[in-house]
């Protein structure tokens, strides 16, 4: 198996607009590994194609052409009900929208993946994921009553009870104000610091100078890697990329 969690090998992407014209293509041939323990960001203008490539490595989308190989696994020589056993097993999912089932407690929607995923997680589990993200007190309250803040950390805590080895999130903190963002990042730090790998997509500078690397995406391609950067760094770079955009 490689070194690698999770590596994309020459991918590309393409959407027709099913009228019968030539594909947009949206990823150009991008090829990146990320290590064990490994925060990477993503970050580009808009168009550029960031939640498409976070779409594509976690198997939530098929690429049009290339590899994507999580676990040492390529997912291109699976069939659907294999893929998603993948990413069961190994992938979990923090998304903007905190995607809560809102009849259900905080306790309840942590539990939930693992109940219809048919996987061993016990109340135990439950109850310690809502205690890392600092909700322990909460965990009998439904989102209505939540902060979005606290909405958040509910739904890295559902990602937490299912101990995956890789973590995506799209713009995890894009609805929420500065002191919830830096709770999050804070948790999503943590994930990378006890093993497991973290790819995330944000528009936030401060958020992608969280990462141990940020990727600078323009027209589909990597245009630039960073290695844990500043604020200004990634400015920097975003800036260069945009006017070679325009």
């Amino acid at each position: 198996m490689s070194e690698y969690l999770l590596q994309a090998d020459t991918i590309t992407k393409e959407f027709a607009d099913g009228r019968g014209e030539t594909p947009t293509p949206v990823l150009r041939g991008i090829s990146l590994g990320v290590f064990p323990g490994e925060f990477v960001a993503i970050v580009g203008p808009s168009g550029s194609g960031k939640s498409t490539l976070l779409y594509c490595l976690s198997g939530l989308e098929p690429v049009t052409s290339g590899d994507v190989t999580v676990m040492g696994r390529s997912l291109s020589g699976l069939g659907r009900r294999a893929q998603a056993a993948v990413r069961r097993e190994h992938i979990g999912f923090v998304f903007q929208s905190y995607n809560l089932i809102r009849s259900l407690t905080a306790w309840e929607n942590v539990a939930l993946p693992a109940r219809l995923a048919k996987r061993a997680v016990s109340a135990e589990d439950v109850s310690r994921a809502l205690h890392q993200v600092g909700l322990a007190d909460r965990a009998s309250y439904k989102p209505a009553a939540l902060s979005g803040g606290q909405q958040q950390r509910v739904a890295i805590a559902r990602v937490l009870a299912m101990r995956p080895d890789i973590v995506f999130a799209d713009e995890p903190t894009g609805a929420l104000d500065t002191d919830a963002g830096t709770q999050v990042l804070d948790l999503l730090r943590e994930v990378s610091d006890g093993g497991r790998s973290v790819v995330m997509v944000t528009h936030d500078l401060q958020a992608a100078a969280r990462a141990d690397r940020v990727l600078v995406l323009r027209d589909g391609m990597i245009h630039r890697t960073l290695l844990r950067p500043s604020a200004a760094d990634v400015l920097d770079a975003l800036t260069h990329a945009r006017a070679a955009v325009a």
